[in-house]
């Protein structure tokens, strides 16, 4: 958990704001004890603190709140065309919490929401509900850890623990993907490795990660959790994805991919994928405003399809390059490249 109090700035999560319909769920009062000494605020709707006008993010990171809700309207969504399907047919994901204790300037979560505070929904059983109704007409291939990073909050919340519980009782028709860029080792010693569980660790080089990946644990770290979980038997996919321009790219892709086949065997792993960096141009036009001297926001970027990505050129020479240091490693069939449907 990061630790953001210089003295100018309130403790992480020291205001916890809390719907009024949920102040007596059993998950509220499970969170609320992790924290005792924040100060607790009733509110009518999640949206009235998320959603108002003027809030300032990057002061927000340095300092978030945390609100907790129930989540309700629409609980599962068509997979979205930016991200890839891994071949899975009925591909959905689903929010149980939206934002993110890290702060990545390329996140497309910038531009998503007006707000860095981070929103739990914590009729978490609504949402499985719905999934079991869901399973009883067809097989599902659903993402759960799209708009957060579950396992970095896993001690506070408990979801990614309670995502394999219910994988567990739907093996035949169910798989799902906890994505992450934690290292949070005590977790996979606290389960057991499951057959439709796949664990994606997004991985980028160290320069990447101390440029644009604000208060997130190193390459190094994030690898050797990985080595850790395929060690146990753990569905472990590597996610070179989003791949950032930096200086000397190259470089630093080639050193990345060496440390990580240094670290873990590649025929123990599920998958990869690979993928530069993509967004909506709404959401960059919000990134921009929000981030004015962010290299990762500003960059000269192609304007495609209502898409913002590198020049043509560039991204196909990026991904191309990345793709070439992994067949050293890798079949092609186990490297999956995003293309826009």
């Amino acid at each position: 958990m990061k630790n953001l109090n210089n003295g100018c700035f309130s403790p992480f999560f020291s205001h916890i704001y809390v719907e009024k319909q949920v102040q007596n769920h059993p998950r509220t009062k499970e969170i609320l004890a992790q924290y005792p000494r924040a100060q607790i605020i009733e509110i009518s709707h999640y949206k009235d603190v998320f959603c108002r006008s003027r809030q300032n993010q990057p002061l927000q990171h340095r300092a978030q709140k945390l609100i907790l809700a129930a989540k309700d309207g629409t609980l599962i969504y068509p997979g979205s065309v930016v991200c890839q399907s891994f071949g899975n047919a009925n591909f959905y994901y689903t929010s149980c919490m939206m934002n993110c204790i890290y702060d990545c300037e390329y996140c497309y979560l910038k531009g998503m929401y007006p707000s860095a505070n981070l929103v739990i929904f914590v009729n978490l059983e609504d949402i499985f509900a719905q999934l079991e109704r869901m399973l009883e007409q067809q097989s599902l291939y659903v993402c759960v850890s799209y708009d957060t990073d579950l396992l970095a909050l896993e001690q506070a919340i408990g979801y990614a623990g309670a995502w394999n519980r219910f994988a567990a009782k739907h093996s035949q028709n169910l798989k799902i993907e906890i994505r992450t860029k934690c290292a949070n080792k005590q977790f996979f010693e606290s389960q057991d490795p499951l057959s439709n569980v796949i664990y994606a660790f997004t991985l980028s080089p160290q320069a990447v990660v101390e440029r644009f990946e604000h208060y997130t644990p190193s390459l190094t770290e994030r690898i050797a959790c990985a080595a850790n979980a395929v060690c146990a038997g753990f569905l472990v996919r590597l996610c070179f994805d989003p791949m950032i321009y930096v200086s000397d790219w190259q470089l630093h892709y080639k050193n990345m991919v060496q440390e990580v086949f240094a670290r873990i065997k590649a025929d123990r792993l599920a998958d990869v994928s690979v993928g530069s960096f993509r967004i909506p141009q709404d959401y960059l036009k919000n990134m921009r405003r929000q981030q004015p001297d962010s290299a990762a926001a500003w960059f000269p970027y192609q304007m495609e399809n209502g898409y913002a990505h590198y020049p043509q050129k560039l991204m196909e020479q990026m991904e191309q390059y990345l793709i070439g240091c992994l067949r050293e490693y890798l079949p092609q069939e186990n490297i999956f490249l995003w293309k826009e449907s």
